[in-house]
């Protein structure tokens, strides 16, 4: 292998999390090299309507997303089960290319409650330990809701997050959601315009006594120009954002809010097409050190990246694998319940029922946060133990609401799949009658973790490295079935005081479908922990075992909330950066005492 020039910092991952690092890093002066394993991306012209508004090529066969043949894992319900190969763009889809999958994200940008970080102290205390079950591992944050405040405040504005507040420093709003943490500001933009199917939403939930507010949008309401000087266009409602990178500068992604910036500074070097294969280690125990980055560039060739400080920045899934294919930090053992990497790991339960309605709603007109949300069922805002709750109470909650996201052609002349599939003259009569009259309301809700939900090395199959492939051992619990029989019950409540007539509803169960797509909102193996014991990672995302590393992304989270992860993902990330650049660059050492 040859040997590339030192250099201070090394990205792995050039996503949402790895343009954060270098913005950082590179405001405070440092040499950084960035590898991303896919290609370059601009908005000019990679996402030019001309070239991005085309459904067959990004939503039908995921030409943002990896490709199992490029990178997959291998998947099974339980330990008693021999896992196989995912070969094909399933459950998840992972983004590739600079930007990763906050390219294709919707924009959702909700906020976690203030319980959520305390969600085992809450519910404890509430309803007694009795209410989790004894192999549920789901446990506190190392970080609180007041710390990261200020950087919920940052991230937004970054975006140019477009929401009305509930609550700015206590004081309630209307409008807004009045389940919310306080705010230390207004959301950067006014909501997205409503369409007529939030307006029903909306008014039915009111009517039911519920407290609706508009979904925070990371799609601009009115030209917008961020704290970096980036400028955002008003989102046009084309309904081609949620698979989609935006053409219209309107959809905050990396290429939208921070890479003009940060391609133009000096002190970084941004090699794509670059696979990080493994972390260099050295030492033990106390003095166990990474020392830089082994990469497989386009030619195919071998390379040593040394540097004084390695971050982990890529997807959950990636950032695992890539740490325990390093021997960096000690794999977690489910039998022994030792071990952090792997630990923790959790999906999202998302839920829906659909609706028939009278009412034309124009549905290829959307965009993937145009919504309206109650969060009356999220977390521990309603009462587990309450009439509503039938049967053993749950952990956990999340929100209900109505997306108009646009429904594309294929899409929306697609009914049923294979022998189920709907064609000729039914297929013309479902699209006439169905196309712009069904609505859906849905549920996203959390997911716990369990001592035998984790992710580990495969002992069979390997990847075209030759390193073992990442094991995922992954089902839907009782706790979470309950709770997502629960949420969607609400939404048939709300359909159906919307007017319409139910024609179908998902609650999630078991066995897991790791085939049909759910959220791209998988969540922990290297999550944060107030002490070495219960994580991988210090509240500030450096790793415990290994002072050097530092690990940024949803992997840091000991489980999922009922709600999309990117705002959180995006303020323990600024979180983080500050105490990097604050402390632990004029004196490396650990950031908090174990």
């Amino acid at each position: 292998m040859r040997h590339k020039p030192p250099v201070d910092a090394v990205i792995c991952g050039f996503g949402a999390t790895g343009v954060l690092v270098a913005e950082a890093l590179t405001r405070a002066g440092l040499s950084i090299v960035a590898l991303e394993r896919g290609p370059m991306l601009n908005t000019a012209p990679d996402f030019q309507p001309s070239v991005m508004q085309d459904e067959l090529r990004f939503q039908n066969r995921h030409g943002l997303m990896v490709q199992p043949r490029l990178s997959t894992q291998t998947f099974r319900h339980n330990a008693s089960e021999t896992a196989l190969p995912i070969r094909r763009v399933g459950a998840w889809q992972i983004g590739l290319g600079v930007g990763g999958s906050a390219v294709h994200w919707a924009g959702q940008c909700f906020r976690y409650s203030p319980n959520e970080f305390r969600l085992r102290s809450q519910f404890e205390h509430q309803y007694g330990p009795g209410i989790f079950p004894q192999d549920m591992t789901s446990q506190d944050w190392a970080v609180t809701y007041d710390e990261l405040e200020p950087y919920y405040d940052r991230f937004e504005k970054l975006l140019g997050v477009s929401g009305q507040a509930g609550n700015i420093k206590g004081r309630l709003i209307e409008g807004g959601n009045p389940f919310e943490g306080p705010r230390s500001d207004e959301y950067p933009n006014p909501p997205l315009a409503r369409v007529k199917a939030t307006r029903m939403f909306d008014k039915a939930a009111r009517e039911m006594g519920l407290s609706p507010y508009p979904c925070p949008a990371a799609q601009a309401s009115r030209p917008y120009t961020n704290p970096l000087g980036v400028r955002m266009g008003p989102c046009t409602f084309c309904g081609f954002c949620s698979g989609y990178g935006c053409g219209n500068y309107s959809k905050s992604s990396p290429q939208t809010s921070v890479l003009p910036v940060v391609l133009q500074r000096s002190g970084l070097e941004l090699r794509t097409l670059s696979v990080a294969t493994h972390i260099l280690m050295s030492g033990k125990g106390k003095d166990r050190r990474a020392k830089g980055v082994v990469y497989v560039d386009a030619q195919n060739e071998e390379w040593v990246q040394p540097a004084e400080m390695v971050f982990v920045c890529a997807f959950t899934m990636d950032n695992v694998h890539l740490l325990l294919v390093s021997s960096a930090g000690t794999a977690y053992d489910p039998v022994s319940g030792t071990g952090q990497i792997g630990r923790n790991y959790a999906f999202q339960i998302w839920g829906y029922a659909n609706f028939l309605f009278k009412e034309r709603f124009n549905p290829f007109i959307g965009a993937g946060a145009l919504g309206q949300i109650v969060d009356n069922y999220d977390c521990d805002n309603f009462d587990h133990a309450g009439p509503l709750v039938t049967g053993k109470p749950f952990v956990g909650g999340g929100y209900v609401a109505l997306f108009q996201y646009g429904t594309p052609p294929i899409a929306g002349s697609s009914f049923g799949s294979g022998e189920t599939a709907v064609w000729g003259a039914e297929l013309k009569r479902k699209i006439r009658e169905e196309y712009h009259h069904v609505q859906q309301v849905q549920s996203m809700g959390a997911n716990q973790s369990y001592r035998d939900v984790f992710l580990d090395l495969d002992p069979t199959y390997k990847d075209s490295f030759g390193r073992p492939l990442l094991r995922v051992t992954y089902d839907i619990k009782p706790n979470d079935h309950r709770m997502s029989n629960f949420l969607v019950d609400r939404c048939v409540e709300i359909g159906r005081a919307m007017g319409g007539t139910l024609l179908d509803r998902n609650s999630r169960k078991g066995p897991f479908d790791v085939t049909v797509f759910q959220t791209t909102h998988n969540c922990g193996g290297t999550i944060q922990s107030a002490t070495p014991d219960k994580g991988a990672v210090n509240k500030f995302g450096q790793m415990w075992e290994v002072p050097n590393i530092f690990v940024y992304g949803a992997s840091q989270f000991p489980q999922n909330a009922g709600r999309n992860p990117t705002d959180t993902v995006g303020a323990t990330t600024l979180f983080g950066l500050d105490e990097v650049t604050r402390r632990y660059l004029p004196s490396p050492a650990p950031l908090v005492d174990a």
